[in-house]
């Protein structure tokens, strides 16, 4: 007999591509995800993982183990879920940064949702300040913010790539003069990254246009309205990325960062290793 809680951080282990970030993941320390890896090398007979420094890789028999894993943590979730019903499992309150909630993140939480049909799912999205403010505050269970990188805390993270956009159709001047910014309202981190960014090389800036949504941040630059700082995921077609060729110096790094409540359900904690995962697939896509 396979152990299940071994197979879930052999998986971990795989998709975070190595100990301590696995770790983070099924809540155990490196060192018990090792022995946990460990163990069932012993069970199988067979290395499963390749180790090379700090990253690790499957072995060919942990590739082929990987997907009788996967299937079996799965079916044993759908059977917890199966002896749950009728009775309702409560409701996660989930808060999420705008530009993952316009994009296929959205589908990700409507599939949970129908695979959890007696669980409320709660899902806000916002500036990630008052998002994690409302996670301290025990007003949400999970949150995926965005933040300066290195900060300590949180189930997974993953470095963001972030850029200075214009407008492709109506680039504005910015070789001299006030440079006008286009943002959230005080408070959003990429508004504050783009202000010490200016300030930094010298140049004067002003807010030619604040919006409370992603959609309005975008339509103003392709309208030629000014510059603002966006994720890969959020620019589009109608802007141009700007480089330090244009006078526009990389940003600070920011990362992305999912964060559970101290207490966090079962059903959180199986909602955050989705959200991982999907996470995870996207860096991988920006690699």
């Amino acid at each position: 007999m396979l152990d299940l809680e071994l197979l879930r951080s052999f998986v971990s282990v795989v998709d975070a591509g190595g100990f301590t970030r696995a770790g983070e993941r099924v809540h155990r320390t490196q060192s018990t995800v090792s022995q946990q890896i460990k163990r069932l090398e012993e069970d199988v007979g067979q290395p499963l993982l390749i180790r090379s420094g700090k990253d690790v890789s499957p072995t060919e028999a942990g590739e082929r183990l990987l997907t009788y894993a996967r299937r079996l943590l799965s079916l044993a979730e759908e059977a917890r879920d199966v002896l749950s019903r009728p009775g309702s499992e409560g409701a996660i309150r989930i808060g999420i940064t705008e530009d993952f909630a316009a994009y296929r993140l959205t589908k990700l939480l409507a599939t949970f949702a129908r695979s959890h049909p007696n669980l409320r799912l709660d899902v806000r999205s916002g500036q990630s300040l008052f998002l994690y403010r409302d996670l301290e505050r025990g007003e949400l269970d999970l949150a995926l913010i965005k933040r300066a990188a290195n900060e300590k805390g949180g189930i997974a993270v993953w470095p963001e790539r972030v850029h200075w956009v214009t407008s492709k159709s109506h680039p504005r001047d910015t070789t001299a003069g006030s440079v006008p910014l286009i943002g959230f309202a005080s408070g959003c981190l990429y508004r504050a990254r783009a202000i010490h960014a200016l300030e930094s090389a010298g140049r004067n800036w002003h807010m030619a246009y604040t919006s409370s949504s992603l959609a309005g941040i975008q339509a103003a630059v392709a309208a030629g309205l000014g510059l603002s700082i966006l994720s890969e995921m959020s620019i589009q077609a109608e802007h141009r990325v700007l480089t330090a060729k244009d006078g526009f110096a990389p940003i600070d790094r920011t990362e992305v960062a999912l964060v559970a409540a101290p207490e966090a359900s079962p059903a959180t904690l199986r909602l955050a290793d989705r959200l991982a995962e999907y996470c995870e697939s996207v860096q991988a896509k920006a690699a």
